[in-house]
């Protein structure tokens, strides 16, 4: 059994710092590094690299909506072509820093509205995958049965199935939106739970108690989450303690 753990980084800007990378860089395996669009600045995006590097996490590109200030949880109904642009703007910036840092943007994940839309919108999906190709065949991060990867398969790339230890899933196996109830999971054992049965039995429970079969290559770590590092270190040990590997998908 093997498994990658990632975890969205780099989501400040400016003064103002979101979550502790440092700290979920001694634990996870794949950093989503925000872009400049929802979160993250140059001096960020580069720092987050070079802690990345150091460590032998591999980076990925998380990229977004033009949204700082909702922090790119707000759907904007942006043109394809613009959005397949602003999709390879945000890979060559970070490629950037991390070609500075000695290392370099290994996979892409869309993030929060962006993340979500190309579940289920066709022409946004599209748009996303032209940005990728644009800049080079890199595998794409995404939830499993959506557009998303199917149009990602149908370029040549390669889909990578995520799943996420803290959020809560509906009947259909999509996230609960934010804001409603079960949305987030907070508890530290829950998402302990959760992590071991993913990679174990390929299954994660909906929140109406649906068993959901799941192909999961990268389980996500939020951040953001309130405990995340308490979270993050908890999964690794026990996935560590059930004899999972845990090693990044991409390298």
């Amino acid at each position: 059994m093997s498994l990658d753990l990632n975890s969205d980084l780099g989501e400040g800007f400016g003064i103002w710092r979101l979550g502790d990378d440092e700290a979920l860089l001694d634990v996870v395996t794949s950093a989503n590094v925000a872009c400049g669009f929802h979160a993250g600045d140059a001096a960020t995006m580069r720092a987050v690299c070079v802690a990345a590097a150091a460590r032998g996490v591999v980076v990925g590109a998380q990229v977004s909506y033009r949204d700082l200030a909702g922090f790119g949880r707000r759907f904007i109904d942006v043109d394809p072509a613009q959005l397949a642009d602003e999709v390879l703007y945000q890979i060559g910036a970070l490629q950037a820093f991390a070609n500075a840092a000695g290392t370099r943007v290994a996979y892409v994940k869309p993030h929060g509205a962006l993340y979500n839309a190309v579940v289920h919108h066709d022409a946004q999906a599209a748009a996303v995958v032209d940005g990728v190709r644009a800049f080079g065949a890199l595998p794409v991060l995404g939830l499993p049965g959506s557009r998303l990867l199917a149009a990602v398969e149908a370029a040549g790339l390669t889909p990578v199935f995520e799943a996420f230890a803290d959020r809560g899933y509906t009947p259909r196996g999509t996230l609960v939106p934010r804001g409603e109830p079960g949305a987030l999971i907070t508890d530290t054992a829950a998402v302990v739970a959760r992590a071991v049965r993913l990679a174990e039995r390929g299954e994660l429970v909906a929140v109406d108690g649906t068993v959901l079969p799941t192909l999961a290559h990268s389980l996500c770590l939020h951040g953001d989450t309130p405990g995340a590092v308490d979270h993050a270190r908890a999964v690794r040990a026990a996935l560590d303690q059930a004899g999972v590997e845990v090693v990044a998908f991409a390298g």
